[in-house]
């Protein structure tokens, strides 16, 4: 289980919440309310206070590379640090069965990253990060920009690792799509995260339409 207790940082009113392998959450909330902040405490990646915890074990207690193989982060522009798809990856064989499930052919590996589209290069960061089997996936709009074959495409595959015992924390601006994949539904506004229930549902509608 991840366990958040009162995580805050400039930007984020404390949080606290728990995830249980094999389930999904999502969160709701406009542009700039703090959501990918959120994120990225969690996966510290920027300074927070409050503690997190996996299955016992504090985040203060591992490195931080131990944490982030454990509690991947997938950003909305993922980073890419090398010319070349394939220099990302350690074995070509462990994400070739991912590249076919995600609608991409196998010679993406061998393609320059300036060449890729927005989409192509958000499926193969999820399957740069499918291929580490962390144990809690953070996900900040993962399919944004893809169409409805590759959202669904994709959603199926997240679905299948989250019946193998993965977290998810999903990020969306589409109500239809957290009523597909979640089971808790948060929503997010001004930094502070509050279930999501009628009170905030024209809100996200709303946003939704814009």
């Amino acid at each position: 289980m991840l366990r958040i207790q009162n995580l805050k940082r400039t930007g984020l009113s404390p949080v606290t919440f728990d995830l249980s392998p094999g389930t999904c959450s999502t969160i709701e909330g406009p542009s700039g309310a703090g959501k990918t902040l959120l994120l990225r405490a969690i996966a510290d990646l920027d300074p927070s206070e409050g503690m997190a915890e996996l299955e016992g074990r504090t985040r203060d207690a591992m490195s931080a590379p131990e944490w982030r193989k454990l509690v991947c982060y997938l950003p909305a522009e993922p980073g890419w640090w090398a010319e070349t798809v394939g220099e990302h990856f350690r074995k070509r064989e462990e994400v070739m069965p991912l590249l076919s499930r995600l609608g991409l052919d196998t010679d993406a590996l061998d393609r320059p990253i300036r060449l890729l589209s927005t989409g192509e290069r958000l499926r193969l960061a999820l399957a740069r990060a499918l291929v580490r089997r962390p144990k809690v996936l953070l996900l900040d709009e993962p399919t944004g920009p893809l169409d409805r074959k590759a959202t669904a495409a994709l959603e199926e595959l997240l679905r299948e690792r989250q019946d193998q015992g993965a977290a998810l924390l999903w990020v969306t601006h589409d109500p239809d799509q957290a009523i597909r994949v979640g089971g808790k539904r948060f929503y997010m506004a001004a930094g502070q995260l509050a279930p999501h229930d009628a009170s905030n549902e024209q809100e996200v509608l709303r946003e939704a339409g814009s």
